[in-house]
């Protein structure tokens, strides 16, 4: 299908401009007549063929999850505005420097004029579109209400990624301290361990078992240089690829679980997001099943996920929205099954829902801002282990040296 950039004219004298994906001009004609829109003139941008540096551009780029929050937010305030979809859809088309997504807002802008629903024209695009955001602007196509539902949906998205993003900045700076920590104690056993093993080696000293362990780690990095390299490669492969198995996945969110620090951060985390989801969800009018499953894909541990199922299973069968939650306190927070079951009981679950996700998200926030001054000391204790077991191993042989001269 090839691209056209067109002006056209309404029956009232209103001239806009406009881009669509069509498969000739005189399909373009039918678009724009559709829209009760007259043609004043047009320019063929070229196709998606191979040649084009566009193409390429499009396949290899990508669409952040920035760009989507973006999309849903500007789409929901020209609607709002008044404007209508296809024209809301041609202006961020133009405006939207991303060829991947200008490329797919471009589909999805050439099938809402032939008549499509937006929701089925986002749904051709699993890989960039969640079934949240796909539900989320069903239910305002439905209520009649699109422009409410993208703005719900541009502020749940943007709250989950600023949370991500402060888990992620929290976890940056302990990272790289031991991240240089393993580059310096590679450096030290390469360059300075062989010298000092030389000289150990001609005064024909005795050395503790310390000293010679640390030597044969020194000897086997520098004589096996690539074989280590390519060792510790093999393991941080394997490990991503277990990590990727259902198995391996469920052994990593067990093991976060039970991590000290993390294991409370890991709770509320998917509290907030289960909660803002689900309010998300039910404010916009999604049935409560329908809310369940895909706050189900939404959360991304596998045990919040069965827990999350086993709701889904029990609202079927007649019981509470809180029921599972209760019986899990051991994972999601106390706080939680309660405040739904309050809502249950005063008909205001999404209102309690949102009050949840606001609780913890500002918990993780003032965790996220702590966390620093929490794991520095953890930190010196591991550099300060380190660096005294390397100085004594060394330093040992040569004290007892100096007796001896």
């Amino acid at each position: 299908m090839a691209k056209f950039i067109y002006t056209a004219e309404k029956s009232d004298g209103e001239v806009y401009k406009g881009v669509a994906a069509a498969a000739d001009r005189f399909e373009l004609y039918g678009i724009v007549r559709q829209e009760g829109g007259r043609i004043i003139s047009l320019e063929e941008t070229g196709g998606n063929g191979w040649l084009s540096m566009d193409y390429w551009n499009a396949m290899f780029s990508r669409i952040t999850e920035y760009e989507k929050i973006l999309l849903a937010r500007n789409l929901g305030a020209m609607l709002g505005a008044g404007l209508a979809l296809a024209r809301a859809l041609a202006v961020i088309e133009r405006q939207t420097k991303n060829l991947k997504m200008s490329s797919v807002i471009s589909q999805i802008s050439s099938d809402v004029r032939r008549g499509d629903t937006l929701h089925d024209s986002l749904a051709k695009y699993p890989r960039v579109f969640s079934k949240l955001f796909v539900a989320m602007v069903r239910a305002g196509e439905e209520g009649g209400d699109l422009a409410a539902s993208l703005q719900v949906i541009s502020d749940q998205m943007e709250r989950m990624y600023s949370l991500k993003k402060k888990i992620r900045g929290a976890l940056i700076y302990p990272c790289v301290i031991l991240f240089a920590i393993f580059g310096i104690g590679i450096l030290m056993m390469i360059e300075v361990v062989p010298t000092l093993a030389q000289t150990f080696a001609e005064m024909k000293a005795e050395l503790p078992a310390s000293t010679q362990f640390v030597i044969s780690v020194s000897n086997f990095l520098v004589e096996y240089t690539f074989v280590a390299l390519g060792g510790i490669a093999g393991i941080g492969a394997l490990i991503y690829v277990a990590a990727r198995t259902t198995w391996g996945k469920r052994g990593l969110d067990f093991f976060f679980l039970r991590l000290p620090l993390i294991g409370p951060m890991v709770r509320e985390v998917n509290a907030a997001r289960t909660s803002r989801t689900l309010a998300s969800l039910l404010s916009s009018g999604v049935d409560v099943i329908t809310s369940l499953d895909i706050v189900g894909e939404v959360v991304q541990n596998s045990y919040f996920r069965a827990v999350v199922k086993d709701a889904s299973l029990g609202v079927s069968g007649g019981q509470s929205l809180a029921a599972a939650f209760v019986r899990r306190e051991d994972l999601y927070p106390a706080f939680v099954g309660e405040m739904m079951a309050v809502g249950e009981e005063t008909g205001q679950v999404a209102e309690m829902l949102k009050r949840l996700a606001v609780f913890y998200e500002d918990e993780v926030d003032r965790k996220t801002k702590d966390m620093s001054t929490i794991i520095e000391p953890f930190l010196m204790l591991i550099i300060g282990g380190a660096v005294g077991f390397f100085a004594v191993a060394m330093i040992t042989p040569i004290y007892s040296l100096s007796q001896n001269i």
